[in-house]
């Protein structure tokens, strides 16, 4: 790994990227590539934290995480820990009826050794990893995809069901509408083997053109 946490060179992947002149504008626009690993998680806190974010804006699941965080002793949430935390107490943190039980199997499935560990995952290919993960109750592709590019630091992750990945390239290679998660293809082709760092610039350049 580099010193991101990730398995390859984000420079590198800019550099292919750039191939691309709406890449290299949007590159130019957003600045240098700092996508880098929540490597200091274990892969159940990761899993928490991805269930917790889903479908809700950063501030609003920034919130909601700083209260779940709060119900565990310790730094990291811990499965053992959160084995004895009640549903009502996660209720009242502010999860929803869905993500509490999505946690508590979270919790049951890593407790009962049926989930990889991070060395164990490290030598799947991305589909027997999302194919493992998903058999946490809550835990879809997309959420999977987050651990293979986020936790994981894999280099060709392209999570074509994200909004902000479907928003960012429809800003940047002038579409008239929002592109359909089929649609998008034939332009993460055009990114291989380095589709997380383009799928990074995506969302950044959001931040960039969004007033």
């Amino acid at each position: 790994m580099t010193g991101h946490g990730l398995l390859y060179d984000p420079d590198t992947a800019v550099r292919s990227l750039c191939a691309c002149p709406h890449m290299a504008s949007a590159i130019e626009r957003v600045g240098p590539c700092r996508l880098e690993t929540n490597r200091g998680l274990t892969l159940y806190a990761a899993l928490m934290r991805s269930i917790v974010y889903q479908q809700l804006s950063g501030r609003a699941a920034g919130a909601i995480y700083r209260k779940v965080r709060g119900l565990f002793r310790t730094a990291t949430p811990r499965p053992a820990e959160a084995n004895e935390i009640s549903y009502d107490a996660f209720r009242g943190a502010g999860l929803s009826n869905a993500k509490t039980l999505a946690v508590q199997d979270l919790t049951a499935k890593t407790l009962g050794g049926s989930l990889p560990s991070r060395r164990r995952l490290s030598r799947m290919d991305d589909e027997a990893v999302i194919e493992a993960l998903t058999q946490v109750r809550g835990v879809g592709r997309w959420t999977a995809e987050m651990i293979l590019l986020f936790y994981l630091g894999r280099p060709d992750v392209f999570p074509v069901g994200d909004l902000g990945v479907r928003k960012g390239i429809s800003l940047v290679y002038g579409a008239d509408r929002v592109l359909e998660p089929e649609e998008l293809e034939p332009f993460g082709d055009r990114w291989r083997p380095y589709r997380s760092v383009g799928s990074w610039y995506m969302w950044r350049i959001l931040d960039v053109e969004t007033p």
